[in-house]
């Protein structure tokens, strides 16, 4: 079995900073990539960013690089998502996602790709 633990969701005011956590247990030792998504009212779910988890690669989506960052430490097995200079647009439930086969390619960019899931922190950005 696999848990997803996010936390660090809250209120935030524009131009603010927020970092989100994610903490992993279970099968932690078949994590190949760890993402983040979010999902906004009335939305599809939508890539966030990702981070190769043994080996360095990380991948973001086009409107939160500069602003995002994702890292993670391996030896508690929790993912970060550093969210800077933060827009109301950015409101939405955060999710993190493990990836326990391998994904390649574009495949990181899809939420179908991913095995777990957490159960998601609110994330509210006010103007």
């Amino acid at each position: 079995q696999v848990q997803l633990v996010e936390s660090g969701g809250g209120v935030v005011q524009a131009g603010g900073s927020l970092r989100l956590s994610c903490a992993a247990s279970g099968r932690t030792f078949s994590i190949y990539h760890m993402g983040w998504f979010r999902q906004a009212p009335g939305k599809e779910r939508e890539f966030v960013a990702a981070i190769v988890w043994s080996g360095t690669g990380t991948y973001y989506a086009d409107f939160v690089k500069g602003r995002f960052t994702i890292s993670r430490d391996t030896a508690k097995n929790t993912v970060y998502l550093q969210m800077n200079s933060v827009k109301p647009e950015d409101t939405a439930i955060y999710y993190c996602a493990q990836d326990s086969r391998g994904i390649i390619g574009t495949g990181l960019y899809r939420s179908r790709s991913y095995d777990y899931w957490g159960q998601g922190t609110q994330v509210t950005v006010s103007s």
